[in-house]
């Protein structure tokens, strides 16, 4: 194994099980410990983890892991929350999402929706609008969604659409709820992202709908991330898992945010 794979096969460790240990990880890729330190130390240059004492951690930085580093993280809470969140949302519904791990998951859940008679002829179950790239692939073929996708230069690491060329279509649309998903979600600063272009489209989205869902797992909450996208106050409906911090959560419900443990 050569060096580029082992550094991909440690960031798909670290976004798997949130943090890495260099006996365990040495076991796993077959390679010597002292190959994994020198690796480890490579990657943390890059800003791509923390190094501790013994192995690494997810970088403390406000640095954003490509999403296919993190779509291993808490997949069954991010699968309930996605079905708890689609339960919430109106067949017929124009429905905003934004790029992320658990949005997808609300993308997935979507398409669960069957058609009835009273629907249009096509027999469309919602409209989605989208600036994630991945998550517009797989709704492309869905014959039960109509599809809307902005514009914008993609960043890679999320594959989202971001700059100005995102934002003017959004401002023309009228969104039924905007699905938000968050790199940090507090009480005092709001929902944030880590990086601003991001941040930029997502509050477009949040502007221009009647209610706004976070979805988030317990990560999340309580944590600030560098750009904001909204305040507290902008959201309805907070979806989590049932591993949220209870303080965390009555806070959130004691300022006006219905929350709902998946």
């Amino acid at each position: 194994m050569g060096p580029h794979d082992r550094w991909t096969a440690l960031l798909d460790i670290l976004g798997r099980d949130g943090r890495l240990d260099v006996g365990e990880a040495a076991g796993e890729l077959n390679v010597s410990a002292a190959t994994i330190r020198r690796d480890l130390d490579h990657l943390a240059g890059q800003q791509l983890l923390t190094r501790t004492r013994g192995g690494a951690a997810q970088a403390s930085v406000a640095y954003d892991l490509p999403l296919r580093y993190k779509s291993g993280r808490n997949i069954e809470q991010k699968a309930r929350i996605g079905a708890a969140t689609v339960a919430l949302i109106r067949p017929g519904s124009v429905v905003a999402i934004n790029g992320g791990t658990t949005t997808s998951e609300v993308a997935r859940a979507l398409v669960t929706v069957p058609a009835t008679p009273s629907m249009d002829a096509g027999g469309q179950v919602f409209t989605v609008v989208t600036n994630a790239l991945n998550i517009a692939n797989d709704l492309a073929v869905r014959r039960t969604i109509k599809l809307v996708v902005t514009g914008g230069v993609a960043r890679p690491s999320s594959y989202e659409l971001i700059g100005p060329l995102a934002e003017p279509g959004l401002s023309k649309l009228h969104l039924d709820y905007t699905v938000l998903g968050v790199d940090g979600f507090d009480l005092t600063v709001g929902a944030t992202a880590h990086h601003e272009g991001e941040a930029a489209v997502n509050a477009m989205m949040v502007a221009q709908a009647s209610s706004v869902i976070v979805v988030a797992d317990a990560t999340k909450l309580g944590e600030r991330s560098f750009a904001v996208i909204c305040a507290a106050s902008e959201v309805t409906t907070l979806v989590t898992d049932d591993a949220a911090d209870p303080k965390i959560v009555d806070a959130f419900r004691e300022a006006g945010v219905e929350v709902i443990l998946a």
